[in-house]
């Protein structure tokens, strides 16, 4: 499969902080940044059941499974975060995020439809549009190059036929045989003929 080279934006898989949010979420917003991902998980998952109604710890979660690598899990998330629909924001970065996700997957047309719903939530979105501009060109490219493959292998296929073997004589043993024949009987009416001359010219004239 082609790699899909496309420039991020920006730093994947950001966490959302304010000053509103539960200490939880701040402490696990710092582990985060230190790279301690395990222990940031713990203090999302702590955040996520003391107020189960704000989707921020679990956004952040899931971006915290993206940046381990875990990418099932993290599309488990994003799946759950846009269907909730509750926050507009959290939705709208949760298909950016997610589209970054399949890029990274090499999933270009998954990542063309995450991002193409991130710009219509937010067409203010310069990186969700920059990139859904990247991933379409290259999915222009792709298809000129599958157009012309084709067009390559219709080409060998044509080159690659067998070529038409010489016209066979459709004429039986019995038919060649009587062609045969009658070559030599033409032959030796020829040879006869030609003996008939060489004695006609031999013959002494006579003495009157």
């Amino acid at each position: 499969m082609k790699k899909i080279s496309l420039v991020i934006m920006c730093g994947l898989f950001g966490v959302f902080q304010s000053s509103a949010q539960s200490s939880a979420i701040r402490e696990g917003n710092k582990l985060y940044k230190e790279g301690r991902y395990d222990d940031a998980l713990v203090a999302y998952d702590k955040a996520g059941k003391k107020d189960p109604g704000d989707l921020t710890a679990m956004y952040n979660r899931t971006n915290t499974l993206a940046k381990k690598g875990d990418k099932t899990a993290a599309m488990d998330g994003y799946y759950k975060l846009i269907a909730e629909g509750r926050d507009a924001a959290i939705r709208q970065r949760s298909y950016y995020d997610k589209g970054v996700l399949h890029q990274q997957q090499q999933q270009l047309d998954e990542s063309i439809s995450a991002w193409k719903s991130a710009v219509i939530l937010d067409p203010e979105d310069k990186m969700a549009r920059e990139n859904l501009e990247k991933a379409l060109r290259e999915k222009k490219k792709q298809e000129q190059k599958k157009d012309e493959q084709k067009k390559d292998q219709k080409d060998k296929k044509e080159q690659d036929k067998p070529k038409p073997e010489p016209q066979q004589s459709k004429l039986n043993q019995k038919q060649v045989e009587q062609l045969l024949k009658a070559l030599e009987q033409k032959e030796k009416e020829v040879q006869k003929k030609l003996q008939q001359r060489t004695a006609s010219s031999h013959h002494p004239e006579k003495d009157w």
